[in-house]
């Protein structure tokens, strides 16, 4: 570990093995974000969009400049350090999913390379691709890209008459004839976890079709357990909840899917075009032989020369979420969102409480609005800083609003800050 590692080690430790508090998050671990803390005092602003773009630490500078001086003082000897970065990201990432082989996590600059590096293994030319309606606007754009380049067929799982996604739905559309099934962990829009998702996955192997998990809205949110879901895929990255920044993402493929010792693939077997001289088997004797011999586990899945300052960016915040633990993150992201609703409560405010649906939240909480840019306008100058997303609408007559309102607290957010967000936010509901 660097020395700015070792600083948020120290601090987590203080924290003790019990259940996360305001008291002791305030102490030790807000110290740690001291450069945007102050925004919020500059600028009068409670920080609710912690779903969407996550809040740096401190260290991401001072990691990000360790790895630039090593560029400084030993030129080409930098790639050492660089490297060293780059497994250490993967070993993180692996940790967090869940996941026990570290080299199954392979970096992407987005969660959509992971998805084109998939589709490009796929042994049909055209496969035919199951997904949902609810799925970010990447993976949605990828697969229409694909679709209309006639290089895959896309079948889409409407969503329910209240706009939300059901795991038997999802089911019911898998068939013999399926080749790949794209399903989110968590819902972009309605922040709702896909509920029966063991099902989903057992189901699509069934049918020998391969599943791809978005786990963008999960990771670094919920506890996962790649090694035990048995999904074939998961794609996500550290943009949001892991506070990596952008183009810190991954693809985490599962064990069985690797050869352990590399070298040249049956033409039919799942290996991705998506690829570079980093994927090679013996990558830096430049060797050229006539077929593609590819490196061994998930190195194999690598590509060109990579974005090495991604890697630095990204470990304060991986470094800081394993060693918070994902149970104790969960658990106070829970009573957040509970304490949220209630603060909205008594000012007269009803969240969309999917709970009553059979659904559990996952990070964050939604009001439904008719207009949802306007709503985020009023919210932004009233010093709430949040987001708003089109709900997905089925075929079914539905006059509920079409937008939701999302509020994600984080552990930097107190319970003051929501009090005052929760009047902010009625003030401007009220006067619509």
């Amino acid at each position: 570990m660097t020395a700015p590692l070792d600083l948020i080690l120290n601090a987590a430790s203080q924290l003790g093995s019990g259940p996360l508090t305001q008291a002791s998050l305030v102490e030790h671990i807000h110290p740690l974000f001291s450069r945007v803390l102050s925004r919020n005092d500059r600028n009068d602003e409670i920080y609710l969009a912690n779903h969407s773009l996550g809040r740096p630490l401190d260290a991401v500078a001072d990691q990000v400049h360790l790895a630039l001086d090593a560029w400084y003082t030993d030129i080409d000897g930098a790639w050492g350090l660089w490297i060293d970065m780059r497994d250490a990201y993967r070993n993180e990432i692996a940790s967090i999913l869940g996941c026990s082989q570290w080299d199954c996590v392979v970096p992407k600059t987005s969660a959509g390379q992971g998805l084109n590096a998939v589709l490009n293994a796929l042994p049909s030319p055209c496969p035919k691709v199951l997904t949902t309606r609810g799925e970010f606007d990447s993976i949605d754009f990828i697969l229409k890209a694909h679709a209309h380049k006639g290089r895959a067929q896309v079948k889409y799982v409407e969503p329910n008459q209240h706009g939300l996604f059901d795991a038997d739905d999802i089911i019911s559309a898998i068939t013999d004839d399926t080749d790949l099934v794209v399903c989110s962990m968590v819902c972009f829009v309605t922040g709702q976890v896909i509920a029966g998702l063991d099902r989903i996955i057992n189901a699509a192997h069934t049918h020998n079709a391969i599943i791809l998990l978005d786990a963008y809205h999960a990771f670094g949110t919920m506890p996962m357990h790649f090694d035990e879901i048995n999904a074939d895929f998961i794609i996500g990255g550290n943009y949001k909840y892991t506070r990596g920044g952008a183009g810190a993402c991954f693809l985490a493929i599962h064990p069985k899917h690797l050869s352990p010792s590399g070298g040249v693939p049956a033409q039919d077997a799942l290996f991705t075009t998506d690829t570079g001289w980093f994927a090679k088997q013996d990558t830096f004797k430049y060797r050229r032989t006539q077929l593609p011999e590819f490196a061994q586990g998930g190195d194999a899945w690598l590509e060109s020369t990579p974005p090495v300052l991604t890697y630095a960016q990204a470990l304060p915040g991986l470094v800081l979420t394993r060693a918070l633990g994902i149970d104790r993150l969960r658990t106070y992201s829970q009573s957040q969102q509970s304490m949220l609703i209630e603060l909205l409560k008594a000012q007269g405010i009803d969240t969309w409480n999917i709970d009553e649906l059979g659904f559990q939240h996952g990070a964050y909480i939604l009001l439904r609005v008719n207009d949802g840019p306007t709503t985020i306008n009023k919210l932004h100058y009233a010093g709430v800083n949040a987001d708003a997303r089109p709900i997905s609408k089925s075929s079914s007559p539905n006059t509920d609003p079409s937008w939701v309102v999302r509020l994600c607290p984080d552990i930097l957010n107190t319970r003051d800050e929501l009090a005052t967000a929760a009047k902010r936010i009625a003030s401007v509901i009220h006067t619509g």
